[in-house]
């Protein structure tokens, strides 16, 4: 098993760089490759501040790869949580956030917008201050 950086996963999604897209293809095909949860989010930051997609599609193609049979991510139950919401309108950073905090744990924010999107789907989140 090998574990690689995000600039590995980008260069498989995107295919921006001929050879290192390559090289990403390839080390994809032969090996078991496991991802860790601040890879698929800094990932995610990437496709979206870099490549403008938006969380839905960032979603839909991280949960593609994720539906590879050699790719293995860091608490895959959470992260395939985190991308579900993430279908669903929340932003994906603060669902992959979310999707780590044990059950009997609540979360607390400043950011409404993050509270609105958790209570539409019945998370506990909480606003903190006004």
């Amino acid at each position: 098993m090998i574990a690689v950086d995000t600039n590995v996963v980008v260069r498989l999604l995107v295919g921006d760089d001929l050879k290192q897209s390559k090289a990403a293809r390839a080390l994809f095909e032969r090996e078991i490759v496991w991802i860790s949860r601040t890879v698929l989010l800094e990932t995610a930051w990437v496709l979206d501040s870099v490549y403008g997609l938006e969380d839905r599609q960032v979603a839909a193609t991280l949960g593609g790869l994720l539906g590879l049979a050699q790719v293995k991510v860091e608490d895959g139950e959470g992260v395939r949580l985190a991308l579900a919401w993430a279908a669903q309108g929340m932003n994906l950073s603060d669902a992959i956030h979310l999707s780590g905090v044990p059950d009997s744990t609540r979360f607390t924010t400043f950011d409404r917008g993050l509270v609105r999107s958790a209570k539409k789907l019945g998370l506990n989140v909480v606003g903190l201050g006004s």
